[in-house]
């Protein structure tokens, strides 16, 4: 049995994301047979001792069957009242389940703003702790019938990821409807090659997701690989599997060489950073030269006006913004010292020219310890 592999078996906190096409017929109606035995394997995890959260997808889907409609609807408004529509479904009968299997239900909905804001993202983990604790098995959802663009997240991939790093499982698996990541989107090139470990999330690899065009499912490999790089940085292995196999979380945990599995990086972030890369919402763009680049990614300096070329966006001062080097690759990403106005003066400028600029001491744009390098 590989060593990866095997570790696995390890794994006491296990998240476990859904998607919309597992969970559903091609009508748009609830699988219940599928719902039924995804709850049983979960309920089989939890008797073994380990801590169980669920994150479904399914509620867009459920609505629109339960509202007759034949396609995903396009407005907010629309949006979000076939979700509230389909949710209450979706934990209704996840409750039903769960209970005939002897285990607690809670139903969680959040949204990105429950991790942008650091006090609701520590709030968020206390909770899911402690109904951990309780021997609860939480279902999460987005939020979707108060979530707008601003603050969604889009698809339960990410979400999904964010939830295990705030936690800190030991394991995150995404079911879907294929066996895992091809080289090729395997329904529409026969030649696609299986990939069953990756070890490092490459530029090769990216690559080889595909957007999806199925009606139901918001996501396809591009989030799912997304959401690997969150769960790998944060120290958390990621498998992605066919969530019709036969015992396939048991397998899975048992160390079966099923699905693909993305192996965690050895030196993870700390939960500060993780909460900086990954749940912060980017308010803007700062573009600089090779000498900064090279500050950054090979000497561990913070980031100083003078090696910034360019400021893009309206942001203020404590928010988010985007590092990259001219070509426009993002080398990383942190809390910004200034308002985008107040950079906008100073870039390129040392420290004694932006005093005299700004009249007021000037400190680092983005200071190491509120920045994370992507390298």
């Amino acid at each position: 049995m590989d060593a990866r592999r095997a570790a696995l078996k390890k794994a006491q906190t296990i998240v476990v994301k859904v998607g919309s096409r597992t969970l559903t017929h091609a009508s748009g109606k609830l699988n219940l047979r599928m719902m039924e035995k995804i709850v049983r394997e979960l309920a089989d995890l939890a008797n073994q001792g380990r801590r169980i959260i669920l994150v479904s997808s399914g509620a867009g889907a459920a609505g629109m069957g339960r509202l007759g409609l034949q396609e995903k609807p396009r407005t907010m408004p629309e949006k979000q009242a076939v979700a509230a529509v389909g949710q209450s479904l979706l934990i209704q009968m996840y409750e039903k389940f769960f209970a005939e299997y002897g285990h607690i239900a809670a139903q969680v909905l959040l949204t990105r703003d429950d991790f942008h804001h650091r006090k609701r993202y520590l709030n968020s983990r206390n909770a899911l702790m402690t109904l951990l604790q309780l021997g609860v098995i939480p279902v999460i959802n987005e939020n979707d019938t108060v979530s707008v663009e601003e603050i969604e997240f889009g698809d339960n991939d990410t979400l999904s990821a964010m939830v295990a790093s705030v936690i800190d499982a030991d394991l995150l698996v995404l079911l879907t409807d294929i066996p895992g990541l091809y080289t090729a989107n395997p329904k529409k090139d026969p030649a696609a090659r299986f990939i069953n470990i990756v070890e490092e999330l490459t530029p090769k690899i990216q690559q080889y997701a595909g957007k999806t065009d199925e009606n139901l499912a918001t996501g396809g490999m591009v989030t799912k690989l997304l959401a690997a790089e969150i769960a790998v940085n944060s120290g958390i292995p990621m498998v992605i599997a066919h969530g019709k196999e036969k015992d396939v979380l048991q397998r899975i945990v048992e160390g079966e060489d099923l699905g693909t599995l993305f192996c965690a990086r050895k030196e993870s972030l700390e939960s500060r950073k993780r909460w900086i890369a990954f749940g912060q919402v980017e308010r803007g763009r700062l573009i600089i030269d090779s000498g900064a680049r090279k500050a950054l990614v090979e000497d561990g300096k913070s980031l100083l006006p003078s090696g910034i070329l360019s400021v893009v966006g309206d942001f203020k001062k404590g928010e988010t913004v985007a590092i990259e080097d001219e070509s426009g690759r993002e080398i990383a990403r942190g809390l910004v010292n200034y308002h985008a106005e107040e950079l906008r003066k100073i870039k390129g400028m040392h420290t004694e020219e932006a005093a005299a600029i700004l009249q007021k001491n000037c400190q680092e744009a983005v200071h190491r310890n509120n920045m994370v390098v992507k390298g």
